[in-house]
């Protein structure tokens, strides 16, 4: 395992300071990783997810940085929306070079709507060779509402605890059939608790045309025990240019089918940080 040092760096986006961690190998590769957050939340991550990445990475000989968008941790600003810091990521790529010497191009590691953001930002910096998308946020109403009747009712059903529950009495089948009767209404019609906004209708297509912008390598890592990639997975599967994407030459795929949305178990971390540092040494 090679040594590493950690550092704290501040920078400017727009006149306003950004906080940003540095890890950097003894002998540190041309290539970098970019942690892109999901929010809200600042740059440790989900029981420190991205702190212990970095440390992973950092072992290996992959220098990265982690930081905090304007408004979140201890950057100044306003907060702001996953897709609203193009200017933040623009910065800590720039400071993050700055810092690194060595490097050559970045790619940009991100879960959730930390994904959405790098697919957002990709192609508009030729240093963005690679992009990892982690459990890719696509919500929108109805998309949700299929996932949660397509595998969360589906699953109930074959467990134990259901149909105990449902001897017992204990079990509130009016309800039930209420929220099940909304979903169903939901995923027919695109409106669940209320009319979906126009930007969120259009998330999964903004997606992918910043995926099909985007001509560097692509890292795609779905857990199987989250709603958010089975959403994900649905809303690809039923579109020819998803599938088009995701079956390019450039993308590799692998999955993690007892993980959870954060992939909050060692093993998955370690797992993750594995196929991660594979995929930057593959090309």
């Amino acid at each position: 395992m090679m040594p590493f040092t950690e550092n704290a760096i501040s920078f400017d986006c727009q006149g306003e300071a950004l906080v940003g961690i540095v890890c950097q190998p003894e002998t540190s590769s041309q290539r970098g990783v970019l942690v892109v957050v999901g929010g809200p939340q600042y740059r440790a991550g989900s029981q420190r997810q991205f702190v212990l990445l970095a440390r992973a990475l950092g072992e290996q000989g992959v220098a990265s940085m982690r930081f905090d968008y304007r408004g979140m941790g201890d950057s100044e600003g306003a907060m702001r929306s996953f897709e609203q810091v193009g200017d933040d990521l623009r910065a800590a790529v720039d400071a993050f070079m700055q810092a690194v010497p060595s490097l050559r191009d970045v790619a940009l590691w991100g879960l959730c709507d930390g994904a959405s953001a790098a697919l957002f930002y990709a192609a508009s910096d030729a240093r963005v060779t690679g992009v990892t998308l982690l459990n890719p946020w696509v919500r929108t109403p109805e998309g949700l509402a299929r996932a949660t009747l397509k595998h969360y009712y589906v699953q109930r059903l074959f467990e134990a605890s259901l149909w105990r529950k449902l001897l017992s009495g204990k079990f509130r089948v009016a309800a039930a059939l209420t929220s099940a009767a909304g979903l169903l209404q939901a995923a027919g019609t695109g409106q669940a608790g209320g009319a979906a906004s126009a930007p969120a209708a259009r998330l999964p297509e903004r997606m992918l045309a910043g995926l099909s912008a985007f001509k560097g390598e692509v890292l795609l890592i779905l857990s199987g025990a989250d709603l958010t990639a089975q959403e994900f997975m649905d809303v690809a599967a039923a579109s020819p240019a998803w599938q088009a994407q995701l079956k390019s030459a450039r993308t590799t795929r692998r999955d993690l089918a007892a993980a959870d949305h954060t992939f909050s178990r060692a093993a998955w971390r370690r797992q993750v940080a594995l196929w991660t540092t594979d995929w930057l040494k593959s090309w």
